[in-house]
Protein backbone atom coordinates (compact mmCIF):
# COMPACT_ATOMS: atom_id res chain seq x y z
CA UNK A 1 0.00 0.00 0.00
CA UNK A 2 2.81 2.59 0.57
CA UNK A 3 4.98 1.36 -2.17
CA UNK A 4 1.32 2.25 -4.08
CA UNK A 5 0.89 5.56 -2.41
CA UNK A 6 4.21 6.82 -2.83
CA UNK A 7 4.15 5.75 -6.60
CA UNK A 8 1.03 7.77 -6.61
CA UNK A 9 2.64 10.98 -5.09
CA UNK A 10 5.58 10.60 -7.62
CA UNK A 11 3.34 10.16 -10.76
CA UNK A 12 1.53 13.59 -9.83
CA UNK A 13 4.56 15.58 -9.35
CA UNK A 14 5.72 14.40 -12.41
CA UNK A 15 2.62 15.43 -14.25
CA UNK A 16 2.28 18.57 -12.61
CA UNK A 17 6.08 19.78 -13.25
CA UNK A 18 5.38 20.31 -17.15
CA UNK A 19 1.88 22.06 -17.24
CA UNK A 20 3.63 24.38 -14.15
CA UNK A 21 6.46 25.04 -17.25
CA UNK A 22 3.45 25.44 -19.61
CA UNK A 23 1.12 27.52 -18.03
CA UNK A 24 4.19 30.21 -16.86
CA UNK A 25 3.51 33.31 -16.18
CA UNK A 26 0.50 33.30 -14.05
CA UNK A 27 1.01 37.01 -12.89
CA UNK A 28 2.83 39.72 -13.64
CA UNK A 29 6.91 39.55 -14.09
CA UNK A 30 9.30 41.82 -12.57
CA UNK A 31 12.48 43.14 -14.95
CA UNK A 32 14.94 44.59 -13.06
CA UNK A 33 17.50 47.19 -14.09
CA UNK A 34 20.46 48.35 -11.99
CA UNK A 35 20.70 51.51 -14.06
CA UNK A 36 18.91 54.73 -13.78
CA UNK A 37 15.21 55.09 -16.14
CA UNK A 38 16.55 56.28 -19.61
CA UNK A 39 19.45 54.37 -19.67
CA UNK A 40 20.55 52.06 -22.30
CA UNK A 41 19.54 49.09 -20.08
CA UNK A 42 16.29 50.50 -19.30
CA UNK A 43 15.62 51.52 -22.84
CA UNK A 44 16.25 47.55 -23.90
CA UNK A 45 14.38 46.10 -20.95
CA UNK A 46 11.39 47.83 -21.87
CA UNK A 47 11.71 46.85 -24.87
CA UNK A 48 12.52 43.35 -24.41
CA UNK A 49 9.58 43.22 -21.73
CA UNK A 50 6.85 44.23 -24.64
CA UNK A 51 7.86 41.42 -26.44
CA UNK A 52 7.45 39.05 -24.09
CA UNK A 53 4.05 40.53 -22.55
CA UNK A 54 3.10 39.87 -26.31
CA UNK A 55 3.82 36.56 -26.33
CA UNK A 56 3.02 35.04 -22.91
CA UNK A 57 0.04 37.48 -21.92
CA UNK A 58 1.03 38.75 -19.07
CA UNK A 59 2.45 41.84 -17.81
CA UNK A 60 6.14 42.20 -17.77
CA UNK A 61 6.84 45.37 -15.58
CA UNK A 62 10.12 47.15 -15.71
CA UNK A 63 11.58 48.48 -12.21
CA UNK A 64 14.77 50.30 -11.88
CA UNK A 65 16.91 49.54 -8.94
CA UNK A 66 20.10 51.89 -9.48
CA UNK A 67 23.28 51.89 -7.52
CA UNK A 68 26.67 50.42 -6.97
CA UNK A 69 26.86 49.71 -10.18
CA UNK A 70 24.16 47.64 -10.77
CA UNK A 71 25.37 45.58 -7.96
CA UNK A 72 22.13 46.84 -5.84
CA UNK A 73 19.72 45.62 -8.36
CA UNK A 74 21.81 42.19 -8.92
CA UNK A 75 21.26 41.69 -4.99
CA UNK A 76 17.86 42.25 -4.69
CA UNK A 77 17.44 39.55 -8.16
CA UNK A 78 19.86 37.31 -6.44
CA UNK A 79 17.86 37.13 -3.11
CA UNK A 80 14.48 37.01 -4.79
CA UNK A 81 12.28 33.38 -5.53
CA UNK A 82 13.45 31.23 -7.74
CA UNK A 83 10.18 30.76 -9.38
CA UNK A 84 10.63 33.24 -12.84
CA UNK A 85 8.74 35.62 -11.53
CA UNK A 86 12.06 38.11 -10.68
CA UNK A 87 14.28 38.67 -13.92
CA UNK A 88 17.74 40.44 -14.02
CA UNK A 89 18.94 42.98 -17.15
CA UNK A 90 22.47 43.14 -16.48
CA UNK A 91 25.63 44.26 -18.25
CA UNK A 92 29.01 43.23 -18.94
CA UNK A 93 30.09 45.86 -15.83
CA UNK A 94 28.42 42.72 -13.18
CA UNK A 95 31.01 40.33 -14.67
CA UNK A 96 33.59 42.82 -12.74
CA UNK A 97 34.68 41.47 -9.00
CA UNK A 98 30.87 40.54 -8.43
CA UNK A 99 31.73 38.55 -5.33
CA UNK A 100 33.27 41.37 -3.51
CA UNK A 101 29.68 42.90 -3.70
CA UNK A 102 27.99 40.07 -1.78
CA UNK A 103 27.34 37.68 -4.68
CA UNK A 104 28.92 35.70 -7.50
CA UNK A 105 27.67 36.85 -10.90
CA UNK A 106 28.68 33.44 -12.29
CA UNK A 107 26.81 31.01 -9.91
CA UNK A 108 23.93 33.10 -7.62
CA UNK A 109 22.38 33.96 -11.36
CA UNK A 110 21.62 31.89 -14.76
CA UNK A 111 22.05 32.74 -17.81
CA UNK A 112 19.15 33.41 -20.11
CA UNK A 113 20.09 35.23 -23.27
CA UNK A 114 22.12 37.97 -24.52
CA UNK A 115 20.51 41.03 -26.28
CA UNK A 116 22.94 44.05 -27.29
CA UNK A 117 26.22 44.98 -27.34
CA UNK A 118 27.82 48.40 -27.78
CA UNK A 119 31.68 48.61 -28.72
CA UNK A 120 34.08 50.78 -27.14
CA UNK A 121 35.80 52.92 -29.61
CA UNK A 122 39.11 54.86 -28.70
CA UNK A 123 38.73 58.31 -29.17
CA UNK A 124 41.22 61.22 -29.28
CA UNK A 125 40.94 65.02 -28.70
CA UNK A 126 41.58 66.72 -32.49
CA UNK A 127 43.91 69.20 -31.30
CA UNK A 128 46.52 66.15 -30.12
CA UNK A 129 47.45 65.71 -33.65
CA UNK A 130 47.30 61.77 -33.59
CA UNK A 131 45.17 60.11 -36.24
CA UNK A 132 45.98 56.33 -35.53
CA UNK A 133 46.72 54.37 -32.63
CA UNK A 134 49.74 53.77 -32.99
CA UNK A 135 50.69 57.31 -33.65
CA UNK A 136 48.98 57.85 -30.32
CA UNK A 137 51.50 54.90 -28.74
CA UNK A 138 54.44 56.77 -30.51
CA UNK A 139 53.39 60.16 -28.85
CA UNK A 140 52.93 58.61 -25.08
CA UNK A 141 56.27 56.72 -25.32
CA UNK A 142 58.20 60.38 -26.08
CA UNK A 143 56.34 62.03 -23.34
CA UNK A 144 55.49 59.37 -20.31
CA UNK A 145 52.97 60.40 -17.83
CA UNK A 146 51.79 63.71 -19.80
CA UNK A 147 49.45 61.80 -21.79
CA UNK A 148 46.04 60.56 -20.30
CA UNK A 149 43.58 58.64 -21.08
CA UNK A 150 39.87 58.45 -19.41
CA UNK A 151 37.69 56.06 -18.56
CA UNK A 152 34.80 55.09 -16.25
CA UNK A 153 35.26 54.81 -12.91
CA UNK A 154 37.69 52.69 -10.99
CA UNK A 155 36.92 48.51 -11.70
CA UNK A 156 34.46 49.26 -14.94
CA UNK A 157 34.89 48.01 -18.23
CA UNK A 158 35.66 51.34 -19.41
CA UNK A 159 38.32 51.92 -16.58
CA UNK A 160 40.01 48.13 -17.04
CA UNK A 161 40.02 48.85 -20.92
CA UNK A 162 42.28 52.00 -20.47
CA UNK A 163 44.56 49.51 -17.76
CA UNK A 164 44.25 46.49 -20.52
CA UNK A 165 45.56 49.77 -23.29
CA UNK A 166 48.40 50.24 -21.26
CA UNK A 167 49.49 46.91 -20.78
CA UNK A 168 49.46 45.72 -24.23
CA UNK A 169 51.08 48.95 -25.73
CA UNK A 170 53.45 49.09 -23.41
CA UNK A 171 52.79 52.77 -22.03
CA UNK A 172 52.53 54.35 -19.22
CA UNK A 173 49.52 56.84 -19.88
CA UNK A 174 47.68 58.54 -16.73
CA UNK A 175 44.33 56.91 -16.81
CA UNK A 176 41.83 59.66 -15.74
CA UNK A 177 38.28 57.60 -13.79
CA UNK A 178 35.17 59.62 -14.22
CA UNK A 179 31.58 59.00 -12.69
CA UNK A 180 29.95 59.23 -16.25
CA UNK A 181 30.80 59.02 -19.68
CA UNK A 182 29.16 62.61 -20.15
CA UNK A 183 31.57 64.48 -17.86
CA UNK A 184 34.46 62.74 -19.78
CA UNK A 185 33.51 62.84 -23.24
CA UNK A 186 33.29 67.20 -22.40
CA UNK A 187 36.63 66.87 -20.92
CA UNK A 188 37.92 64.75 -23.84
CA UNK A 189 36.31 67.73 -26.48
CA UNK A 190 37.84 70.24 -24.84
CA UNK A 191 41.86 68.55 -24.40
CA UNK A 192 41.14 68.26 -20.67
CA UNK A 193 41.94 64.36 -21.09
CA UNK A 194 44.55 63.44 -24.48
CA UNK A 195 41.94 60.03 -25.54
CA UNK A 196 39.39 57.66 -23.70
CA UNK A 197 37.44 54.82 -24.66
CA UNK A 198 33.59 55.54 -25.13
CA UNK A 199 31.11 53.42 -25.82
CA UNK A 200 30.22 54.18 -29.24
CA UNK A 201 26.77 55.07 -29.26
CA UNK A 202 27.93 58.06 -26.49
CA UNK A 203 30.16 59.43 -29.25
CA UNK A 204 29.40 58.53 -32.86
CA UNK A 205 27.85 62.18 -33.61
CA UNK A 206 30.96 64.09 -32.52
CA UNK A 207 33.44 61.76 -34.55
CA UNK A 208 31.34 62.44 -37.36
CA UNK A 209 31.27 65.88 -37.22
CA UNK A 210 34.86 66.09 -35.84
CA UNK A 211 34.63 67.25 -32.30
CA UNK A 212 36.65 64.15 -31.36
CA UNK A 213 39.06 61.65 -33.38
CA UNK A 214 38.54 57.64 -34.05
CA UNK A 215 41.62 56.18 -33.80
CA UNK A 216 40.33 52.55 -33.41
CA UNK A 217 37.38 49.47 -32.23
CA UNK A 218 38.14 47.98 -29.42
CA UNK A 219 36.41 44.76 -30.44
CA UNK A 220 37.97 41.85 -33.12
CA UNK A 221 35.06 43.17 -36.11
CA UNK A 222 34.54 47.26 -37.13
CA UNK A 223 30.89 48.74 -36.34
CA UNK A 224 28.40 49.19 -38.76
CA UNK A 225 27.57 52.56 -36.80
CA UNK A 226 31.61 54.03 -37.90
CA UNK A 227 32.23 51.75 -40.51
CA UNK A 228 35.64 53.30 -41.67
CA UNK A 229 37.27 52.86 -38.10
CA UNK A 230 39.56 50.24 -38.35
CA UNK A 231 39.49 47.77 -35.34
CA UNK A 232 42.32 47.73 -32.66
CA UNK A 233 43.52 44.47 -34.16
CA UNK A 234 44.09 45.94 -37.19
CA UNK A 235 45.56 48.68 -35.95
CA UNK A 236 48.28 46.58 -34.69
CA UNK A 237 47.37 46.32 -31.24
CA UNK A 238 45.11 42.64 -30.94
CA UNK A 239 43.21 42.04 -28.01
CA UNK A 240 42.64 45.05 -26.05
CA UNK A 241 38.79 44.37 -26.86
CA UNK A 242 35.68 45.72 -24.60
CA UNK A 243 32.06 46.34 -25.01
CA UNK A 244 29.21 46.65 -23.25
CA UNK A 245 26.80 43.90 -23.87
CA UNK A 246 23.09 43.93 -21.82
CA UNK A 247 21.52 40.85 -20.94
CA UNK A 248 18.66 38.80 -19.27
CA UNK A 249 19.53 36.99 -16.35
CA UNK A 250 17.41 34.78 -13.66
CA UNK A 251 18.28 33.66 -10.23
CA UNK A 252 20.37 30.48 -10.09
CA UNK A 253 17.83 27.38 -9.50
CA UNK A 254 15.07 29.03 -11.80
CA UNK A 255 13.21 26.01 -13.22
CA UNK A 256 14.89 25.12 -16.59
CA UNK A 257 11.88 25.22 -18.95
CA UNK A 258 10.92 29.02 -18.04
CA UNK A 259 14.28 30.08 -18.31
CA UNK A 260 14.15 28.27 -21.83
CA UNK A 261 10.78 29.65 -22.68
CA UNK A 262 12.36 32.79 -21.94
CA UNK A 263 15.21 32.58 -24.00
CA UNK A 264 13.37 31.65 -27.01
CA UNK A 265 11.32 34.66 -27.26
CA UNK A 266 14.06 36.84 -26.91
CA UNK A 267 15.58 35.11 -29.07
CA UNK A 268 12.59 35.24 -31.83
CA UNK A 269 12.27 38.66 -31.26
CA UNK A 270 15.62 39.70 -31.74
CA UNK A 271 15.77 38.24 -35.13
CA UNK A 272 12.65 40.88 -36.24
CA UNK A 273 13.72 44.13 -38.11
CA UNK A 274 11.68 45.88 -35.53
CA UNK A 275 13.52 45.35 -32.53
CA UNK A 276 16.65 45.23 -34.38
CA UNK A 277 16.36 48.71 -35.54
CA UNK A 278 15.15 50.11 -31.80
CA UNK A 279 18.73 48.64 -31.04
CA UNK A 280 20.45 49.74 -33.87
CA UNK A 281 18.63 53.38 -32.89
CA UNK A 282 20.37 53.36 -29.65
CA UNK A 283 23.78 52.61 -30.83
CA UNK A 284 23.65 48.69 -30.00
CA UNK A 285 24.74 45.86 -32.17
CA UNK A 286 21.85 42.73 -31.81
CA UNK A 287 23.60 39.74 -30.04
CA UNK A 288 21.19 36.59 -29.16
CA UNK A 289 22.49 33.45 -28.46
CA UNK A 290 20.86 30.35 -25.69
CA UNK A 291 21.92 30.29 -22.19
CA UNK A 292 25.23 28.30 -22.40
CA UNK A 293 26.77 30.32 -24.97
CA UNK A 294 25.79 33.39 -22.81
CA UNK A 295 27.23 31.61 -19.87
CA UNK A 296 30.57 31.19 -21.90
CA UNK A 297 30.96 34.74 -22.24
CA UNK A 298 30.24 35.60 -18.60
CA UNK A 299 33.41 32.92 -18.11
CA UNK A 300 35.34 34.43 -20.39
CA UNK A 301 34.78 38.14 -19.58
CA UNK A 302 35.05 37.26 -15.71
CA UNK A 303 38.20 36.04 -16.42
CA UNK A 304 39.72 38.11 -18.70
CA UNK A 305 38.94 40.76 -16.58
CA UNK A 306 40.26 39.62 -13.53
CA UNK A 307 43.56 38.93 -15.02
CA UNK A 308 43.78 42.74 -16.22
CA UNK A 309 42.99 43.99 -12.24
CA UNK A 310 45.62 41.78 -10.98
CA UNK A 311 47.84 43.15 -13.66
CA UNK A 312 47.20 46.63 -13.09
CA UNK A 313 47.66 46.22 -9.22
CA UNK A 314 43.53 47.45 -8.82
CA UNK A 315 42.61 43.69 -7.65
CA UNK A 316 44.96 43.33 -4.70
Amino acid sequence: MKRYVFGCVAWMILAFMPVAAQDYPTKPVRIVVGFAAGSVSDIVARLVAQKLEASLGKPFVVEVRPGAGSNVAAQYVVRSPKDGYTLFVATSSSTIRSATAGFDFGTDLTPVALISNVPFVLAAYPGLGVKTVQDFIARAKREPRELTLGGSGVGTTGYLVAQLFNQRAGTDLAIVPYPSTVQATTDLMTGRISAAFASVSNVVQLIETGKLTALAIAQPARSALLPDTPTIDEAGLPGVHASIWIGMLVPAGTPRPIVETLSKIINEALKTEDVARQLRLQGMEVLGGNPEEFEQRIKKDTAGWDAVLQASGAGK
